[in-house]
């Protein structure tokens, strides 16, 4: 039998910790991320075999030896049929082309899928426990709504969402800001990079030492592995003869591309992991050149949720490919940069071009594509212009959030109402409460002390 897995730190200065003690941490002692000290393999035959699994028993089979003594296999099963009990369509588009619609949970988001199996985990974790925990996350559009939605109500568990007030959507602003409970909303007039930085902060922070903290941001490890299942699902959904397949990913924070890399480590034949970021192009940058520089302040796109201009999660990659970058974004060692290029195909994608594939894709294809897909979708076709012998290659794009959040760029290019789904149906005229800060990290320890402690 193998032994239990264990997870790391990035940085290398702090003591390996089983999963449950990784959650509850959410960022190293040493202010590294956690990773799995391996990753199981899916063998090809078993992979052939999830063809016709439903989403909860692929998830449950890819998450179990992750999570093996913290939680068995029955129970694994039955918290993956609770927290999946929506569709996960896989849209044919031309060819061989698809797209992964992960938009169809309780907040319209593909952060539902790691926030609801993160809300169940730690659920259960904190029952053990006498001291309430505290979550703290920066959300750049929709992590904080479907982290907020998933831990509503749940016993002894208080949550703290920061936002950039002036780059999330009316209704992203909404699914936040309406819930009250045990949920605090907090507007940050700054960026996303700024709020991510306090949140980092006060988990270093010994004046909060008596504060339980921890996150469900995806610098949480229990983010990235249920973000890898779906990655698994399209492909034993849609391959018929092991054959490979390109995967395109969205990024901003870079932690739904991490489970497609994770999904690769377990067996899934990714030909190529194509990374789709809006302006802020400070990874295909590096990618390019080789020398890492972040990008502050992020640049502002229609994309809003990916305005990041340094991704926490890019410190995992480095790491996979041998590497060392600190939380700051200094390269401590270089990552094998040849086989990340072999590996993966980075492009920046501007907003006149992710507005142009708004309208080619309803045009041509009749499918409706919100600012994040947009970008997927377009880095998917670059790819595909730039590698024409790879044109008929299985492949995916992930479309991260449904266009009813944007519906005043949707009714802007296309002429249409985007048909609202019923989490977002009444939103506009519930009452919003949220706090309002400026990006100081001192006024936000002592709103936490004055509110939490």
């Amino acid at each position: 039998m193998p032994q239990q897995i264990h997870y790391y730190s990035t940085n290398r200065s702090a003591p390996s910790v089983t999963l449950a003690e990784a959650l509850l941490q959410g960022q190293a002692p040493d202010r590294g991320l956690y990773m799995p000290d391996r990753v199981p393999t899916i063998p090809a035959d078993r992979l052939a075999a999830m063809s016709d699994w439903s989403y909860p028993r692929v998830a449950a089979a890819v998450l179990q030896p992750f999570a093996d003594g913290m939680i068995d296999a029955a129970a694994m099963l039955a918290l993956c049929d609770e927290a999946y009990d929506f569709d996960v369509p896989l849209e044919g588009v031309s060819d061989e082309s698809f797209l992964m619609r992960l938009d169809r949970g309780p907040t319209a988001s593909f952060k539902d899928f790691a926030a609801r199996m993160m809300a169940r985990w730690m659920g259960g974790l904190v029952q053990s426990r006498e001291d309430e925990l505290i979550i703290l996350t920066a959300t750049s559009g929709d992590t904080g709504s479907a982290v907020a939605h998933a831990y509503l109500g749940l016993d002894r568990v208080r949550v703290v969402v920061l936002f950039p007030i002036d780059e999330v959507s009316d209704r992203q602003r909404k699914q936040m800001t309406t819930l009250g409970g045990n949920v605090t909303a907090v507007a940050v007039d700054g960026k996303f990079d700024d709020c991510q930085a306090m949140v980092k902060r006060a988990f270093a922070d010994s004046a909060l030492a008596g504060l339980h903290l921890t996150s469900a941001n995806s610098i949480n490890i229990g983010r990235l592995l249920p973000q890898s299942v779906y990655y698994v699902y399209a492909y034993a959904r849609l391959a018929t003869g092991g054959e490979p397949i390109v995967i395109s990913v969205p990024s901003g924070n870079f932690g739904d591309m991490m489970g497609a890399v994770l999904a690769r480590r377990m067996g899934v034949p990714i030909a190529r992991l194509v990374i789709a970021t809006n302006a802020n192009d400070e990874v295909p940058a590096f990618l390019r050149t080789g020398e890492y520089h972040k990008i502050a302040p992020s640049r502002v796109c229609i994309s809003n949720a990916m305005n990041v201009g340094h991704p926490s999660n890019l410190a995992r990659l480095v790491d996979v490919y041998g590497g060392w970058m600190d939380e700051t974004g200094r390269m401590r060692e270089q990552p094998d940069i040849d086989r990340m290029r072999q590996d993966l195909y980075a492009i920046s994608i501007d907003d006149e071009e992710t507005r142009a594939t708004i309208r080619s894709a309803y045009e041509r294809h009749q499918v409706i594509l919100e600012p994040h897909g947009a970008v997927g979708w377009a880095g998917l076709r670059h790819f595909q212009a730039d590698h024409p012998d790879g044109a008929s290659t299985l492949s995916v794009s992930v479309e991260t959030a449904h266009p009813a959040k944007f519906p005043e760029e949707i009714r802007r290019l296309l002429g249409i109402e985007p048909e609202t789904p019923p989490s977002l149906q009444g939103i506009e005229q519930r009452a919003e409460h949220y706090e309002r800060l400026d990006p100081d990290y001192h006024a936000f320890r002592r709103m936490l002390t004055a509110r939490l402690a």
